[in-house]
């Protein structure tokens, strides 16, 4: 049986940038997508923040389909029967090279393929794989149907669930805390509504996060991104809480009930549904993360584990890309010494610990043992909503002071011991 040099399997972000990075290096590359294109099963409409990747494949960046350059952050807690936002408007953010944009990746990781492509790389879609082929211990290529490829080391960037970590006994069983399920609208919205409804000039974007009474006491949240001519609106939720929840929520329909919710459906009117889709999130960091590397074979992206959240953004795109550039510099110096085995791949791991992608989920690392805490998601969110609702208020009463309104209101809702034990938690993130 004939052996290329690298099977890479998933033509999602991490797969395409590894494959990116081995062409023109005198190995045989190939990447197997199950979808019917690259980007055809990836539902994910987001952000993608080009600060820690930017020196990745620079050249790639000017050209990239990407939306909107979001200059706008803004931050809703939402109450029963009200919300409280802040927003940030930076001119810092409004400067090229811009940091961050929003981007629809099923146009995006098409796009990508077609310049992987152009590289010489050939990416095959509609091509899943049942298996891996194992020789003496060791990894020795996949299995695809009724046809084996042979191959001096298999990349696995088939996401979340990723079936190759389990057959190489590289991951640990899942637990229902480490993930998190997305369900996410496309919503076409003329460019010009875009703009107006969310102070917007050219192409410049927004992205809006949303807190509180829409999980109804679950773990999670709401998104919303503008792109050029649509919005992703969605929510997050962590499967733990959903497992949790007494009565049982069916979940698909909070997102109904959040598109109702004053806040949005002034936002989205008049828009039309072009998309909808729900997927697994990893937010589990260091946790979840299985062994990266064995003999003939690497874990990338979110099969790696490598998704994090930070409570004010959802990270894992960068992560991708940076998992996938580093795994290919390791295969590319494991070629050079003709060995494939795990102590010449193990040096991925280390350009890993020595990036910011490792360092990070490090730091990090607590932040789903916060999250637990209900409190974040509804008690909190009330607490700021009826207190700035009270300092606003006038009725024909006088006015009590300020200070001592707010007072009152912080120290039996937030400066109680329960709510210091709270805030002191954040000091390990």
């Amino acid at each position: 049986m004939e052996k290329i040099d690298v099977v890479i399997v998933g033509g999602g972000l991490a797969g395409l940038s590894c494959a990116y990075n081995l062409a023109g290096e005198e190995l045989t590359v190939l990447v197997l997508e199950r979808g019917d294109f690259s980007g055809s099963k990836n539902v994910t409409g987001g952000r993608i923040y080009l600060g820690p990747i930017r020196r990745f494949m620079p050249n790639l960046w000017e050209e990239a389909p990407f939306e909107r350059h979001v200059t706008k952050e803004a931050l809703t807690l939402m109450a029963e029967n009200s919300s409280t936002t802040f927003q940030l408007s930076s001119q810092r953010m409004n400067q090229r090279p811009y940091p961050s944009y929003t981007i629809l990746r099923s146009t995006f990781d098409r796009w990508f393929a077609d310049k992987v492509m152009e590289k010489g790389v050939c990416v095959i879609p509609e091509k899943r794989v049942d298996g891996l082929i194992m020789d003496d211990g060791r990894v020795a290529g996949v299995v695809t149907g009724e046809e084996e490829i042979a191959a001096e080391v298999v990349v696995a960037a088939d996401g979340v669930l990723s079936f190759l970590a389990e057959k190489a006994g590289l991951r640990k069983p899942f637990e229902p805390q480490h993930f998190a399920v997305g369900f996410k609208e496309v919503i076409q919205l003329s460019r010009e509504k875009i703009e107006d409804r969310f102070g917007l000039r050219g192409d410049e974007g927004m992205a809006y996060l949303f807190i509180g009474s829409l999980t109804k006491g679950m773990m999670g949240g709401g998104f919303l991104y503008t792109n050029l001519e649509s919005i992703s609106l969605g929510m997050v939720i962590g499967i733990d809480a959903i497992n949790k929840m007494e009565p049982r929520e069916e979940v698909y329909r909070l997102l109904d009930e959040f598109k109702e919710s004053p806040e949005i459906k002034k936002l989205i009117e008049g828009g039309s549904l072009s998309e909808y889709s729900a997927h697994m999130i990893t937010e589990g960091g260091m946790d979840v993360m299985p062994k990266l590397y064995s003999n003939g074979i690497l874990i990338v992206g979110d099969a790696a584990g490598f998704g994090l959240n930070m409570l004010i953004t959802v990270r894992g795109m960068e992560y991708a890309i940076a998992s996938g550039v580093m795994a290919a510099e390791a295969i590319k110096k494991a070629k050079i010494k003709g060995d494939f085995s795990a102590r010449s791949l193990a040096y991925y791991e280390d350009l890993l610990r020595n990036s910011f992608l490792l360092k990070e989920l490090d730091t990090f690392r607590h932040t789903l043992s916060i999250l637990k805490n209900p409190r974040w998601f509804n008690h909190y969110p009330q607490a700021i909503c009826d207190l700035y609702e009270k300092l606003m208020w006038i009725d024909e009463n006088p006015k009590p002071k300020l200070s001592s309104t707010a007072y009152r209101d912080l120290r039996k809702n937030i400066l109680n011991l329960q709510g210091i034990k709270d805030i002191l938690s954040l000091r390990r993130i």
